[in-house]
């Protein structure tokens, strides 16, 4: 197959470098387009036809296609033994421990948890984190220990790590087939990122130009009153995110007895922009859910920007005073 050639050149209108510049940009501003047509022009894209198959009905297949992708870069470079231990904390401290929490408070207050902050929204936002800052930040002040444990990342986003702990506790209703639905797409994008590199190659680009458009779709089904309420409630997740979540693995970090480097834990308190898309995906299974996809969502976009921008601050300002805040030099390290 011939390959594609992309036309170079300056752009008239730099739309993508702008959105890359604001922190979760890609997720962020898409998803508000998306929530202003719904809320000023709601019948715009019923058109039906490949416009409403995108841009309204597309959030399902593009958050599938995003899966696959996910799965396929867990056997890349940056695994490896040398980043067992750390990636093991990683998905302990950042992931299974809160979602784990997230679920005895279901069984305590029920599926609408409490202050407006429903059991969706604490397993959307406190069980994914954002793999690309914490892969910047640890390959910055890091070596591959850290690096590998962007592998943790990968496994828990989408939505099948919430489902199995709703269907585990009894919080939801999760039919076995829904399970293996959710599933399937990283399973798959594992086996073939396991059997051609070159695959994973082009898959790497996936989340660059699926999260844009995704985002908008799943914005579509929100009301930009939902997004008002919901960012307040979103902020204090969001900075409760990288207090916990960041504090677990950083404590994960001295346990490993990484001294110095320890602060970079921090940089693991963060929720993924592919957040946004976990609660549409658990109501889809369980109906029950969504009642609280709107606010769900909402919070989730919240905690998303709040802990891009604070979670990296947090972890400089331990690296610097613990005397970790150096950049790690991978010539001298093999050197040693």
């Amino acid at each position: 197959m011939e390959k594609i050639q992309f036309k170079q050149g300056s752009s008239s209108i730099p739309f993508f470098k702008t959105m890359q510049k604001v922190p979760a940009g890609m997720m962020l501003i898409p998803l508000i387009l998306g929530v202003l047509i719904n809320s000023f022009a709601p019948d715009a894209l019923k058109i039906g036809g490949f416009t409403q198959a995108l841009f309204k009905d597309g959030a399902l297949a593009l958050i599938g296609l995003l899966i696959f992708a996910t799965g396929a870069q867990i056997t890349g470079s940056h695994s490896g033994k040398a980043a067992a231990a750390t990636t093991g904390v990683v998905l302990l401290c950042k992931t299974l421990i809160p979602a784990a929490i997230a679920v005895v408070l279901g069984l305590i207050f029920g599926l609408e948890g409490f202050w407006g902050v429903s059991i969706l929204a604490l397993l959307a936002i406190m069980g994914n984190s954002n793999g690309a800052l914490w892969l910047a930040f640890a390959g910055e002040y890091g070596d591959e220990r850290d690096t590998g444990a962007y592998v943790a990342s990968a496994f828990d986003d989408g939505p099948f790590l919430a489902m199995i702990f709703l269907g585990a506790s009894g919080l939801g209703q999760i039919p076995f087939m829904a399970l293996v639905a959710a599933i399937v797409p990283f399973a798959l994008g594992l086996m073939v990122g396991a059997v051609d590199r070159e695959w994973t190659r082009v898959l790497d680009s996936v989340p660059s130009i699926t999260i844009p458009f995704m985002s908008f779709a799943v914005g579509t089904g929100i009301s930009l009153g939902t997004v008002l309420t919901g960012g307040v409630q979103g902020l204090f997740l969001g900075v409760g995110v990288v207090v916990f979540t960041g504090g677990l693995t950083y404590l994960g970090y001295r346990f490993l007895r990484r001294g110095s480097k320890s602060g970079i834990g921090f940089a693991a308190g963060t929720t993924a922009g592919n957040a946004v898309a976990v609660p549409m995906a658990v109501a889809v299974a369980d109906p029950r859910f969504l009642p609280f996809v709107e606010s769900a969502t909402a919070q989730t976009a919240t905690a998303v920007l709040v802990t891009a921008i604070l979670a990296p601050i947090v972890a400089s300002w331990v690296l610097k005073r613990s005397g970790g805040l150096t950049v790690h030099d991978p010539v001298a390290a093999s050197v040693v």
